[in-house]
C-alpha cells in the first residue's frame, strides 16, 4: 500500500508539471490566464519589504533547516534528527536538479521582459523564468518537514511560508503563476521522493 501511495503521489505531481509546461509552451493567446493573474498580483512598483522578504528567505531557510537538524542531530546522538536532514539535503537537492534542467532547457523569457511597462520589478533578473527557483526550495524544504514530523503546527506553517514565497515571487514581478505552480509541484515531488529514499535506504543502514 505504501508503494502505491508514493506511485500515485508522483503521478499526480508529474501530471501537474505537465500541465503546467503546456500552459507555458502553447501559443500566447493561450497564456492570456498567467499574464492577467500576474498583472493583478504585481504593483506599480512593487516595493513592499515584507514580500521583499519573504522572497529572500527562500535562500536561507531552506539552507538553515537541514543543517540545524544536523547539527542538533549530531549533538544529541540522534540518528533520527541526521537522518531527517539528509532527507531534507536530499529534497532540496533534487528539486534544484531537476528545476536547473528544466529552466535552461525551456528558457522562458521572464514576464518583465516580455511585458515591458505592464510588469514591474524592483530588481532586473536575467535567468530564465520557468519554474520559479524561489518556490521549487521552498517547497521542497515544507514537504521535507511535513513528512518527517507529521505535525499539524509544523506542516501548517511550513507550506504558508512555502505559498508565501511563491507569491512574493508573483508581486515582484518575477515570475507567471504557471512559474510558480511548476515549481511547487517539483518542490513537492523533490521531498516525496526523498521521503521514500530515507525511508527504504536511509532508515535501512540504522544510521548511529
Amino acid at each position: 500500500m505504501k508503494v502505491y501511495s508514493y506511485v500515485k503521489n508522483y503521478l499526480i505531481i508529474v501530471l501537474l508539471i505537465t500541465l503546467t509546461l503546456v500552459s507555458r509552451c502553447t501559443v500566447a493567446s493561450a497564456q492570456d490566464w498567467d499574464i492577467d493573474l500576474l498583472k493583478k498580483i504585481n504593483p506599480d512598483p512593487p516595493t513592499s519589504k515584507y514580500w521583499h522578504y519573504t522572497s529572500n528567505s527562500a535562500y536561507y531557510v531552506p539552507a538553515s533547516v537541514p543543517f540545524g537538524q544536523l547539527i542538533y542531530g549530531i549533538g544529541q546522538g540522534s540518528s533520527l534528527t541526521r537522518n531527517r536532514a539528509y532527507e531534507t539535503f536530499i529534497s532540496i537537492g533534487l528539486s534544484t536538479i531537476i528545476g536547473e534542467v528544466l529552466k535552461y532547457t525551456i528558457r522562458e523569457q521572464r514576464p518583465s521582459d516580455r511585458y515591458p511597462g505592464e510588469i514591474f520589478v524592483n530588481s532586473p533578473t536575467n535567468d530564465p523564468s520557468f519554474p520559479s527557483g524561489h518556490t521549487w526550495l521552498a517547497f521542497a524544504t515544507a514537504t521535507s518537514l511535513a513528512l518527517e514530523y507529521k505535525k499539524w503546527y509544523v506542516t501548517g506553517p511550513a507550506f504558508l511560508w512555502a505559498g508565501s514565497v511563491g507569491f512574493s515571487r508573483m508581486y515582484l514581478g518575477k515570475h507567471y503563476p504557471s512559474d510558480i505552480l511548476a515549481g511547487a509541484a517539483i518542490g513537492i515531488l523533490g521531498g516525496l521522493v526523498s521521503h521514500s529514499f530515507s525511508i527504504n535506504v536511509l532508515k535501512s543502514y540504522n544510521m548511529k
